[in-house]
């Protein structure tokens, strides 16, 4: 424990937010300090009124709390300098190593295959952070426990001393601007885990990524950089028969691991063995279904275009299904020579802004609702049984126009598939 570090020892704390990371840093610090809990949507352990009378020392805030739109934006910008986050909090009480990995796209692929090569090296290891488990929800924390975390741009934003022995930087995309506003504030929030740490650290960066190098050139780093080439050809892609790293995306992410386990001198063939077996996450360049000459995969966790480029470089014949709220100020930059390749199916209430993009480059249908654009798609695959295609579910936008979350909306497709392809 922390001790000399702890600024949360006998401090009267608020804890803004009551999802998973807001409960777990409740139950967390109920037990050795005064916490209080508020909430916009949820009941409290304090009323707005009585909030106001209370002198805090700290307020950890959730990651989806935007301060600038929530029901304590007066009173958070007041005390912006009291706020913390659940990593925050976990620094100050452990001095685990961390793998932290952020970046606009592919964090929790190369989270969970790090998770997945640590387990099998024998490591003690945690998966934590915005891949949905709480870091201070983990138990039974040994002086060796490693933890790989996934960091997003909102947990970091609100971070003050969180510090990471490993930061793992794998590209920046605009993303997320209706919240941080500018593309220059999300830039600096992800590089916050990097101006973070000391000269013992190590951080991973994407050589030659446009917003990552221009930032390099006015940030003071102290910890040592290691820039992965992402264009350099790595042999052991020439041995593996996983077709989860043909897309451009996944081998950028195996990469980036494979830079980090240099470095931690990992078991050479535990490790192709790992890779080799790894099945990826749900909803994120998933193959459903490969048969004859059809494959589909299922991308629900796709929000941008440039989440889905690198997917659409890789397939052949391709039906792209693509809608939802698109991001502010997004554009697709997919190289021409890929366009002849690829026919749109839009769906969704924001067609207009899609159609707008795909102008003049890649031939567009439009449909209200993505069962009608799937029920099409499937009906002219159908027709063209001797030819290889791919269905793809890639909607380069977020789901809560029509769903709860990527996962309600990728378990959706999946009952699709299942209903259409049986009739």
């Amino acid at each position: 424990m922390k001790s000399s570090l702890n600024i949360f020892l006998n401090k009267k704390i608020l804890v803004y937010g009551l999802g998973k990371s807001g409960l777990a840093t409740f139950n967390f610090l109920k037990k050795k300090r005064k916490v209080f809990t508020y909430d916009d949507n949820k009941k409290s352990l304090i009323s707005y009124q009585d909030l106001k009378k209370i002198e805090f020392d700290k307020i950890i805030i959730s990651p989806g709390i935007n301060i600038k739109k929530c029901k304590l934006s007066k009173f958070l910008k007041t005390y912006s300098k009291k706020i913390f986050t659940d990593l925050d909090v976990f620094f100050s009480f452990f001095k685990n190593d961390c793998i932290t990995v952020t970046g606009t796209n592919g964090k929790s692929t190369t989270c969970q295959l790090l998770y997945e090569i640590l387990l099998k090296q024998k490591f003690d290891v945690r998966l934590v952070g915005n891949i949905g488990n709480p870091i201070l929800s983990s138990i039974k924390i040994k002086p060796k426990t490693i933890f790989v975390v996934e960091a997003s741009s909102y947990q970091l934003e609100y971070s003050k001393i969180f510090k990471s022995k490993f930061a793992v930087l794998l590209n920046i995309t605009p993303d997320h601007i209706e919240r941080h506003r500018t593309i220059k504030r999300y830039v600096s929030a992800k590089f916050k885990l990097i101006k973070n740490q000391s000269k013992q650290c190590l951080c991973f960066l994407k050589k030659g990524d446009f917003l990552i190098e221009k930032e390099l050139k006015v940030t003071k780093i102290k910890s040592k950089i290691i820039k992965v080439d992402t264009l350099k050809y790595n042999k052991i892609l020439y041995y593996l028969k996983n077709e989860y790293f043909l897309t451009e995306a996944n081998k950028e992410n195996l990469l980036f691991v494979l830079a980090i386990a240099d470095k931690l001198k990992l078991n050479k063939k535990l490790l192709f063995d790992t890779i080799q077996n790894f099945k990826g996450l749900k909803y994120r360049q998933q193959i459903v279904h490969k048969k004859s000459n059809l494959i589909i995969i299922n991308d629900s966790k796709s929000t941008s275009f440039s989440s889905s480029l690198g997917i659409l470089k890789t397939n052949s014949n391709i039906y792209w299904l693509l809608g939802g709220i698109n991001k502010k100020s997004d554009k697709f930059n997919l190289p021409k020579k890929y366009h002849y390749n690829i026919k749109a199916f839009i769906f969704g209430k924001k067609r207009n802004f899609f159609n707008n993009q795909l102008k003049g480059k890649i031939q567009t249908e439009n449909f209200h609702n993505l069962k009608d654009a799937f029920k099409k798609v499937v009906n002219l695959t159908k027709r063209q049984r001797s030819i290889k295609k791919t269905i793809l579910f890639s909607p380069s936008a977020a789901s809560f126009d029509s769903f709860k979350n990527f996962e309600d909306r990728g378990q959706y497709f999946n009952k699709l598939i299942k209903k259409y392809l049986n009739e």
